[in-house]
This record gives structure tokens, sequence and C-alpha cells, in this order.
């Protein structure tokens, strides 16, 4: 199904639930990822301007949006995206490979528990939704820096789905969600286009560029201009691709292919080496 100039595909944006942490305890402390910088001063009230302009454009064009309470001392949890992974109503617990974000773990699998989702208690080393990200029925996983390769392997286990794995090269994208954006969450209807993906390809080794090519031979392959500004690191509904507003020729490639971009400043909370999607987990399934 193509628009009127029968170029275009046509795009159908889908209502998604997303679960979401106020920063009010926002700060870079230390330094996990080498976006963080504990020498520079943070803004914990413009940090919380920002994230509530991304909350707001989620609500605005009808999302569903939950909130976990933040826990003092873990300022890191207006990441939801690494505090789990949800399919049909299972929540993949997270074990973080990093000391200073331990205590984030506990909260966000009670809070699943307390929302009438299925909790997984996780064996391996993995940072949720950071790493894993649903393509149509395949789940795409990152490893590298973070979440180890037998992650992968009790993911599988756990949803039942072809788990496909890739490995990161660059540092500064240490987190899959941070070199893919996942454009069509869900297989459309008949006649709209395949779930799809943007990405970066010089964040990953020679092996995983060539999968991507061949699992994702529309994919829009992003600059490493736009992937530096974290660009990558956005959110789609479908339709609405919410995306860093310094990602211009990201945002250029969207529109050319049907998307309608939705510019989010979020520059305080990349000082903590997270975007858009960092702070957006997708529930999928469970109670409303």
């Amino acid at each position: 199904m193509t628009t009127q100039n029968d170029t275009v595909p046509l795009r159908i944006a889908q209502r998604r639930r997303y679960l979401m942490c106020r920063p009010d305890h926002f700060t870079v402390s230390y330094s996990i990822n080498p976006w963080m910088e504990p020498a520079n001063p943070t803004d914990t009230a413009k940090a919380v301007r920002q994230w509530q302009a991304l909350h707001d454009a989620y609500v605005a064009l009808g999302h569903q949006v939950e909130l976990i309470d933040p826990v003092p001392g873990l300022p890191d949890m207006v990441y939801t995206a690494n505090g789990g992974f949800i399919v049909d109503g299972r929540a993949l617990g997270v074990r973080f490979r990093v000391d200073e974000r331990r205590g984030e773990e506990r909260p966000f699998m009670d809070w699943f528990a307390a929302h009438g989702f299925e909790v997984v208690e996780p064996v391996e080393v993995q940072e949720g939704e950071g790493d894993f990200l649903l393509v149509g029925d395949t789940i795409l996983a990152g490893t590298g820096f973070r979440s180890v390769g037998d992650s992968h392997r009790e993911l599988a286990e756990v949803f039942g789905r072809e788990v496909v794995s890739l490995r990161l090269v660059d540092p500064r994208f240490y987190h899959l969600d941070t070199a893919i954006t996942v454009l069509d969450p869900v297989e459309g209807p008949t006649g709209v286009e395949r779930a799809n993906i943007a990405y970066l390809p010089s964040a990953f080794d020679e092996a995983s560029q060539r999968v991507l090519a061949e699992r994702y031979p529309d994919a829009i392959h992003v600059s490493d201009a736009d992937g530096a500004v974290f660009g990558l690191n956005a959110a789609s509904d479908g339709l609405h691709v919410f995306v860093s507003p310094r990602a211009t020729g990201f945002a250029a490639q969207l529109e050319e292919r049907g998307y309608i971009p939705v510019p989010i400043d979020l520059s305080e909370l990349l000082l903590g080496g997270g975007g858009i999607k960092c702070c957006t987990l997708e529930l999928r399934g469970g109670a409303r």
C-alpha cells in the first residue's frame, strides 16, 4: 500500500505502551560509558524539563505512558530501557554489568510483578532493551560491551523467538539501541512494508554488518555524524519517529521514507550516555 504519489510507503502509527522514570535524581557522579564526565556540571531541573517534553509528546500522539518511581542514589533509573525486556506479558529482568546500576534491578522487577507481568529472574549479564530489540517476530541482540553472548541463548529460551546476535565494536555505542532504531515496531497489515530498521554500519563488526544487510536490505543507513549525536537512540510508532533534533540527516532520510520526525532535545540526559530510546521501555502485553 502506498501514498498517492505511489512512491512512498504508507506508514501507520500504532499505539504503544511505555514505561518511563522522571529524572528527579539525575546527575553524573561516576563514569561507566564514554559520554559521562563527572567533572562537567549537570542541571537536574533541565533534565526533568526535557524528559517531560518527551513524555508529553508520547501522550499527545496517543501513547500510554506509565511511570516507575525514581529511587534516590540511582540516577540512571531514568534510562528505563535498561530495566528489562518485555514481550507478550513476560518480563525478563536484568543483571547489570556495572556495579553502579545493580541497585536498579530489583525496583524494576518489583514494578513488573506489581503490574501484572510474569517476571523471569535473569541468570546471565544483560541490560534489557538497551541491547535487545524486537523487530517483527525476531529479537536483535547486542553484545560486545555490556550484555554477554550467553544472555542471547537465555533470551531465546525465555521468549521462544529467533534471536540474532550482533557485535558492537565502537565504545561510544555500547548498547544496541544507540546504533539501531526499530522503525516499524510490528508487522503492519497486508500491503504495508514489513518491519524495518535504521542503523549505523560502523558501530558493528563486519560479520554483523553482513547479517544486517542481508536481513534488512531496505534499512536506512545513518551517517557517522548523526550516530555521534545519538540520532539512532530514537523511538518509533511506525509513523512518528521521536529523534534528536541534531540528527538532521537522519530526519531527512526518515521524511523521504514517509515517516514523520518528532524532534525531542534530551541534551542534558545525553551527559549520562542516554537519549530518547534509553528513556523508553516498551511494555508489551500484561495487565493494563
